[in-house]
């Protein structure tokens, strides 16, 4: 939930501090209840683009969260994710004549998932905004950290996505002529019931997408689809809340779903779970909690954390007679990396007013211990 708030605690002051002593916590550990001089997602607000696609420093925290799934002519499939989050260390810039001084952090996350090959490639960057290592800009939209980046090509759209590691990269390009789904009540999106426990949140549910994936330098021209979320906050989940399962899936009769299922510290769904169906025309009906029934079919236990996540699903909406089977592409899709979550590739078949529909989708799986 690129999706829920993640906020990195203001006492860290440095990219090896986080990097270092706070190696494989869970994303929840991230998360709080904060009343320290920022800004907080109070009240609905009204969205301006491109200027809302760049940076709101005022807040703690907020993120550019790409994923995708594409394939090459010969039908050989990728899963894709392209995270970028920004973090303020402090509620103010403080003024300095140093170029390297800078109250905001930024981290990054890029997967690939090669489904022919079984494999799974993951790697994780940190810098300081400061002296334009990295940083996000709303005129001619743009963010990046170091040559990671995501480039506005116009005003907003298209897209181009570009990211490096030692032995796997992306180069794409993402377009859509669609407006964005406001998330939630207008774009705010509430998360537990506490006075700023939300985020400001809106989505490009689906970008058409062309370009390049490297592996191991193996070339692969491929199309497909891909999802956009964008959303940035002060604080989210509250003292009873543990974590969430968030659910982005394509339909082949071009609709949308996007479902975050909050999970209690008791085991049970929180009320506050919430969602949206985006139709074929770009419209939106909202989803709440009882709205949406989903049942884990499978587990599957990480060999690198020891952690067992949910690996396979049936999910239903009973308002749309919608019911969907969904499975990973790969189970083993955990970035085991300085904050630990699964987020990866999937594929669901199903049912919908009777007839056969099926798609692709990504899930976020996160506050699994």
């Amino acid at each position: 939930m690129k999706n829920l708030v993640i906020i990195l605690m203001a006492a860290l002051t440095s990219c090896s501090a986080l990097a270092t002593e706070q190696t494989q916590q869970s994303f929840t550990g991230l998360m709080s209840n904060d009343n320290s001089g920022f800004e907080r997602a109070l009240e609905v607000r009204e969205f301006k683009f491109p200027a809302d696609h760049g940076p709101h420093n005022t807040f703690r925290t907020e993120w550019w969260y790409f994923t995708g799934n594409l394939q090459n002519p010969y039908g050989q499939k990728f899963g894709y994710e392209l995270t970028f989050f920004r973090f303020a260390l402090s509620p103010n810039q403080l003024a300095s004549k140093s170029a390297w001084r800078n109250n905001q952090l930024y981290m990054a996350h890029l997967t690939v998932t090669d489904v022919a090959q079984q494999k799974f490639y993951v790697s994780e960057r940190f810098s300081r905004a400061g002296n334009g290592l990295a940083g996000a800009a709303s005129d001619n939209f743009h963010v990046w950290l170091q040559d990671w980046s995501v480039t506005a090509q116009e005003t907003g759209f298209p897209l181009h996505l570009k990211a490096q590691s030692e032995n796997f990269s992306i180069d794409l390009l993402l377009k859509t002529d669609q407006e964005p789904i406001l998330q939630g009540d207008q774009g705010l999106s509430q998360k537990s019931p506490e006075l700023g426990n939300a985020s400001y949140y809106y989505s490009y549910p689906l970008l058409l997408t062309e370009g390049n994936i490297n592996i191991n330098d193996q070339h692969f021209s491929v199309i497909g689809s891909s999802w956009m979320d964008r959303e940035w906050s002060t604080s989210s989940l509250s003292e009873q809340q543990s974590g969430w399962d968030w659910f982005a899936l394509q339909l082949n009769d071009n609709s949308k779903i996007m479902f975050y299922q909050l999970r209690r510290k008791d085991g049970q769904s929180d009320p506050n779970s919430s969602g949206s169906v985006i139709l074929a025309d770009n419209s939106k009906l909202t989803l709440a909690n009882p709205d949406v029934h989903i049942r884990v079919t499978e587990e599957w236990t990480s060999p690198h954390s020891k952690v067992s996540y949910p690996s396979g699903w049936q999910l239903s909406i009973p308002s749309q007679q919608l019911e969907l089977d969904i499975k990973p592409l790969l189970k083993d899709q955990e970035l085991n990396v300085s904050y630990r979550y699964w987020e990866g590739a999937v594929s669901m078949i199903g049912t919908k007013q009777g007839k056969p529909i099926k798609g692709v989708g990504y899930v976020e799986l996160a506050g699994y211990k």
